[in-house]
C-alpha cells in the first residue's frame, strides 16, 4: 500500500436527510473533506444488508448490497421518483441515530414504487447484470421464495424443491415480478455505488472495504451452495431436525468476552472448496475488487487456522482450532488475480505461532490497534515503534471504544503509559472534541509510525466518546446505528490533518 493516512466510517454513519447514509452528494463531499485533509483512505464497513442485530457481518447474502444505502434522489433523476415521493422518504427524527425498524418498511415502499416505473430499458439493463453475476440471480431466487413463504429460514420453506435448490422448480420462479423487483433492486445498488465509486475516486481517495469470512446460516450462499458448509449428518438431523449445521464459527475466550464469542455462522467445508479451486471464493473475492479498491479481509486467521464450535454448544470455550485451507488459497488466487497487493489481512487476536509464521509466508499487510499496546513493560507488537511498514495501523477499530472513551474506561496505569508514550503532559486528558489535545497527541503519534497505512475512526477525529461507539462486540443489539451530521464534519480542523499528512510524508 502507498503511505498514507485515512479515515474509518461506514456509508450509514454519513450525514443526510434519509435517515441513514446513502450512495449521494454527502459521500462524494466526504472524500472531497478527505481530500483537502490529505488523506487517501476512506475505510468503509460490509455493504451487505444488515441482519440479525443490525449488523453488516450477518447478512442473507455475502454478494448483495444493502438497498438502504440507494440514494431517493438518484431514483427522481432517473425518472423512478416524483420529488415529492423523495422528500416523503426523508426522515430526520434522530439525525445521529439510525432507526433500521422504520426504514426496513419505507425503503421498501418506496424501491417497489420505483420499480413499479422501471421502462424496458432499465429491465433490459437488470437482466444483463443478472445474466454477469451468478449471485445476483441466488439472491433474486432466494429472496422472492422467502417473501412467498413469510421470511422463514430457507429449511423451513415448504416446497422441497425449492428447498433443495432443484433447477426446475427455480425455473418457474425466474421471470415472476417478485424475482425481477429483488434483481432489480441489486441492479440499482450497483449502478449507484459505480457511480459515486468514480467521483470518490477522482478526488484521489481509494475504498478500502471489508469483506467478512463467514455467511449467514440461513442466506443465499449457502442454500445455493450447501455442498460448500459442513452440514449436519442424516443422523444428527434425525436427533434434532433444528441441527442445521454440525458446526459453527466463533472465537475463543480473549480480550472482549471470558466465554468467547459464539457467532452462529456455518463453517466452510474446506476441502470441497479446494477442489474447486475455491471457484465459489474466487467469485466472492472478484466481485469485492469490483466495490472496493482494497479489500480487507475479517477474521483473516481463518485462512490459518479456525475455531470450530459444535453447533449444539453453549459457548464458544467448547470449541477447538482445526486447520484451515492455508497456502493452497492463495496459490489459487495468484492464478486467478495474479498478486494479493488489493488485501489487507485482519489478523487481531492470539497470536498463534501458525499464524505468525502464515502471515509471513502470505505477505500482506496485517493490522495493529494501538488501544491494545499500553500495558506497562510490556514491549507490545501494538506499540507504535514496533510497527512494520507492511501493516495498516489504527487507534481503534469498529470493535473497539472510542480513543476518547478507551481514555476514561481504560486503568489508571495504562491510561498514563499510552499518554507518557505520546509525549501528552497536561492533566486535561479527557478533554474531547476535535481539537482535543489528548487525542491530537495519540493519533500524531500514530502518523509517526512506520506504517505505510494509518487509519483513524471518524469518532476519533471528531473527538467522540465512547457513546458514539459503532460496536460491542458479544452484545445483542444497540450497536451499528451511530450517525454525524454535517455539523460534526464540518467542525473538524482539515488544515491540522493537512499538515499532519504533509509532516510525515503521507
Amino acid at each position: 500500500m502507498r503511505r498514507g493516512g485515512g479515515v474509518l466510517m461506514h456509508i450509514a454513519s454519513l450525514p443526510g436527510p434519509f435517515g441513514i447514509g446513502v450512495f449521494g452528494e454527502e459521500a462524494v463531499a466526504f472524500s472531497r473533506q478527505l481530500q483537502k485533509q490529505g488523506m487517501k483512505y476512506w475505510q468503509v464497513l460490509p455493504f451487505s444488508y444488515p441482519g440479525m442485530g443490525d449488523s453488516p457481518y450477518q447478512s442473507f447474502s455475502a454478494f448483495a448490497g444493502n438497498w438502504l444505502f440507494i440514494d431517493p434522489r438518484r431514483l427522481m433523476k432517473a425518472g423512478l421518483l416524483t420529488a415529492e415521493e423523495v422528500v416523503a422518504n426523508e426522515f430526520n427524527a434522530n439525525k445521529w441515530r439510525i432507526d433500521y425498524d422504520f426504514l426496513r418498511v419505507e425503503r421498501v415502499k418506496m424501491l417497489r414504487l420505483a420499480f413499479s416505473r422501471a421502462g424496458d430499458d432499465i429491465m433490459q439493463k437488470t437482466a444483463e447484470f443478472v445474466a454477469a453475476n451468478k449471485w445476483a440471480d441466488d439472491v433474486a431466487l432466494y429472496q422472492a421464495i422467502k417473501d412467498d413463504n413469510d421470511q422463514k429460514a430457507w429449511w423451513q420453506w415448504e416446497d422441497e424443491a425449492l428447498k433443495n435448490y432443484e433447477a426446475k422448480a427455480l425455473e418457474a420462479v425466474r421471470g415472476t415480478e417478485n424475482y425481477n423487483y429483488h434483481a432489480f433492486v441489486q441492479y440499482i445498488f450497483s449502478s449507484q455505488w459505480q457511480e459515486i465509486k468514480k467521483q470518490i475516486n477522482d478526488n484521489g481517495i481509494q475504498i478500502i472495504g471489508d469483506m467478512p469470512i463467514y455467511v449467514s446460516g440461513d442466506s443465499a450462499d449457502v442454500w445455493a451452495d450447501k455442498e460448500m458448509f459442513k452440514m449436519s449428518s442424516p443422523k444428527q438431523l434425525k436427533e434434532d431436525p433444528d441441527r442445521i449445521f454440525s458446526c459453527v464459527a466463533g472465537v475463543p475466550p480473549d480480550y472482549f468476552s471470558e466465554d468467547g464469542q459464539l457467532w452462529g455462522n456455518p463453517i466452510y467445508d474446506w476441502e470441497k472448496h479446494k477442489k474447486s479451486g475455491f471457484e465459489w471464493w474466487m467469485r466472492r473475492i472478484e466481485e469485492n475488487y469490483k466495490l472496493y479498491d482494497i479489500v480487507r479481509i475479517d477474521h483473516f486467521r481463518a485462512f490459518s487456522s479456525y475455531w470450530e464450535v459444535p453447533s449444539d454448544a453453549k459457548t464458544a470455550k467448547e470449541g477447538k482450532w482445526v486447520k484451515g485451507p492455508g497456502m493452497a488459497f492463495f496459490e489459487a488466487m495468484d492464478k486467478k488475480f495474479g498478486d494479493r497487493s488489493g488485501l489487507i489481512a485482519e489478523d487481531l487476536g492470539e497470536m498463534t505461532p501458525d499464524l505468525v509464521e502464515f502471515m509471513k509466508e502470505c505477505g500482506m499487510p496485517g493490522m495493529k490497534v494501538m488501544q491494545f499496546a499500553f500495558n506497562p513493560g510490556d514491549d507490545s507488537s501494538y506499540l507504535p515503534h514496533n510497527y512494520p511498514a507492511n501493516c495498516v495501523a489504527y487507534t481503534g477499530t469498529h470493535d473497539n471504544n472510542t480513543m476518547l472513551g478507551w481514555l476514561w474506561e481504560a486503568a489508571e496505569h495504562e491510561r498514563k503509559e499510552c499518554l507518557a508514550y505520546c509525549g501528552f503532559k497536561g492533566d486535561n486528558w479527557g478533554d474531547g472534541g476535535s481539537h482535543s489535545a489528548s487525542l491530537r497527541a495519540i493519533i500524531r503519534t500514530l502518523w509517526m509510525s512506520h506504517a505505510d497505512c494509518v487509519i483513524i475512526p471518524i469518532q476519533d477525529m471528531l473527538g467522540y466518546g465512547g457513546d458514539t461507539r459503532i460496536n460491542i462486540p458479544g452484545t445483542p443489539s444497540g450497536n451499528w446505528v451511530v450517525r454525524f451530521s454535517k455539523e460534526d464534519l464540518d467542525s473538524i480542523d482539515n488544515d491540522w490533518y493537512k499538515e499532519l499528512n504533509r509532516l510525515y510524508r503521507r
